[in-house]
Formats: C-alpha cells, structure tokens, sequence
C-alpha cells in the first residue's frame, strides 16, 4: 500500500498527532525529484508526504503546454507506479492554491478524484491545500465550506491556509510584519465554520511568523509555542481537546527548539522545498564546475559524454536530495514510525 488509501491516511495522521511528530511534505516538480523524496522516507523508515505546487504542476505540464492539472495528474498516476518499490506508505497532496487558481487546479482535481470515488476506487489526490490567506476571513472561510464538503464527499483531507505566510511561494506573497500571527478569534471564526471533524476532516495552517522561502536567523520571530494557545482557545469553547492538526508551512532555517515546540503543540506536517531544492541543485552544479570541459565543447572539442550525461549529475542530485529528506524526518521525529 505505498500509497495511502483514505482510511490509512487518516491513521497517519492519527499517529503522528498522538505521537508528537510530524511528516515532512515534500515539493517534487519532477520524477526524479519524486524518487528523492521516496528515496529519502525510505532510508529513514517514515512514512510522509509529497505534494504539488501549482508553480510544480504547471512545470510538469511541460512548457509546451503549461497545463498544471495535466502535470499533477501525470505525476500522481506516476507516483502510484514507482512508490510500489519503497516499502514506505506516501500521501499524495496538492500545496498552495491561491483563488485565482482553483478553477484551473484544486477544482478539476477534485472532480477526477470524484469520479474515480464514483468506479469504487481511491482519490487520486487524499488531501489538497486551499490558500486563502490574500482574502479576507470571511471569504476564505466561506470558499473552504464549499471545498471542505466536496472533499469529504471525494475522502479528500482539505488543508486550509487562514492567515498569511510570509514571503512568497507561487506569486502568492504576503509582507513580513505582525499580520502573519493566527489569533484565538481566527481559530474559533474557523472552527464554527469548518466544524471540528464532522464536516470532513481538514489540516489547518496557522501562522506563527513563518515565512516562506530563504532567511537568516533573527529575520523572522517564530513563536510556534502560539499554536497552543490556539489549540486551548478553541477548545475552551467547543469542549473538544487539541482540536487541530496543524500544518508548519515556512519551515527552512528554524531552529531544532522551534521545530521540537511547534511538534508539541500539534504540528502533524511540516512543508519543505527550498532546502530540498538546494539539496538537489548543489551537487549539479558542483559536478559542472568539476567538469567544465566535458560538459560542453570547449575550444572546438567534443566534451565527454560520460560527464554531460543527465544521469550522472542527476544520480547525484537525487541521493543529495534524499539525504536531505532522510534528515528533516529525523528534525520531525518520523525517522522509524513507518506503518508496518
């Protein structure tokens, strides 16, 4: 089962909630960086979760094309092929989703997943991401309902985004200031409105100060230990406790203390793609500086086939990406909670 149905899905997060841990959610925008990612979970015993930006899906389209429903779909029938090799179970997820987008990305997903629903199999997808975070509450709350209630009815987890992120992350950019902070208030306006589980199960991303992208420490003030309070004000008022599974979304360059308090505190998936994109890139272009004159004709000659190859930068780039993946289970303690 190396890709998880709905049932075992909710079971992983079942797990890493009661466990304390989280599963990185790795960006891919390709098929071998989709083998990293399988490579790395593998190597560290853990389970996880890779997922699809739009910027990703349209990528994978091809540039001829740039169709990102085409690339996600492509990829996601791919994944369900090659992860039969690793003996890890991979949650299939589409990340951010601006409004402008849905009815080119989440929305046509959904239907093939309701239609695969339909013939008795599994979605294709079992959770997307709706980023409403450049809307106001109220829209973004109102959006999600609708989401939220097609995902249920495909058995589709919703991730939810309420409250901005800082940086950018596919043309969705958002200012590095004290709006990027969830308040009590944001987290009951979203429990009355999504419910607690009974209208479908959602993840939700709170902001904490997380930015997105690259940042030296001391740029960004993350305060993960908010998401408790979050947690407890929703479940004063609901009697539900630690009613959300929170996802960290802008996790590059936290600190180990910062990690181990936003996984305390609820943290069940924790978003990773530029330190995995330099991960993959840093031994490419060290192999190209290495190898200047085989990679290209140099001064009338012919190069080295050997050195210009793809496969034998890419095989490089592949085990560096997955160290990396290997290393951010062990940062979310995942490392060795694979299911049986």
């Amino acid at each position: 089962m190396p890709i998880a149905t709905p049932e075992v899905y909710n079971e992983m997060l079942d797990r890493a909630k009661a466990g304390k841990f989280a599963y990185p959610a790795i960006n891919v925008t390709s098929s071998q960086t989709l083998h990293a990612a399988l490579r790395g979970f593998a190597e560290a015993e853990s389970d996880g979760i890779i997922q699809i930006s739009t910027g990703g899906a349209e990528f994978l389209g091809g540039q001829h094309s740039k169709d990102m429903v085409t690339g996600a779909v492509a990829l996601a029938e791919f994944a369900h092929i090659v992860a039969k090799k690793y003996d890890v179970t991979v949650a299939l997820h589409t990340d951010h989703c601006p409004k402008d987008k849905l009815d080119g990305y989440v929305r046509p997903l959904l239907a093939v997943s309701e239609e695969r629903v339909a013939r008795g199999e599994n979605p294709l997808f079992q959770s997307h991401m709706w980023d409403g975070s450049a809307e106001t509450l109220a829209d973004n709350l109102s959006i999600a309902q609708e989401l939220l209630e097609r995902a249920r009815a495909a058995k589709i987890i919703l991730e939810v985004e309420i409250t901005p992120t800082g940086g950018e992350e596919d043309g969705v950019s958002h200012e590095i200031n004290d709006s990027l902070y969830t308040t009590v208030d944001d987290a009951i306006r979203t429990a009355e409105a999504l419910g607690l589980g009974e209208k479908g199960r959602y993840l939700l991303a709170a902001s904490f100060g997380n930015v997105h992208g690259v940042y030296k420490p001391g740029n960004v003030v993350l305060r993960p230990e908010l998401l408790k309070e979050l947690n407890e004000g929703v479940a004063a008022k609901f009697g539900k406790p630690s009613p959300f599974d929170f996802v960290f979304h802008g996790g590059s360059g936290s600190t180990e203390q910062e990690i181990a308090t936003a996984l305390d505190n609820g943290v069940v998936k924790m978003n990773i793609d530029t330190d995995t994109q330099y991960a993959f890139t840093r031994p490419v272009a060290d192999h190209m500086f290495k190898n200047y004159d085989g990679v290209l004709k140099v001064d009338g000659e012919v190069g080295s086939k050997k050195t210009y190859d793809p496969r034998t930068w890419g095989k490089l780039a592949e085990a560096s990406m997955a160290a990396r993946v290997t290393e951010a289970c062990a940062n979310l303690r995942s490392t060795g909670t694979k299911i049986k």
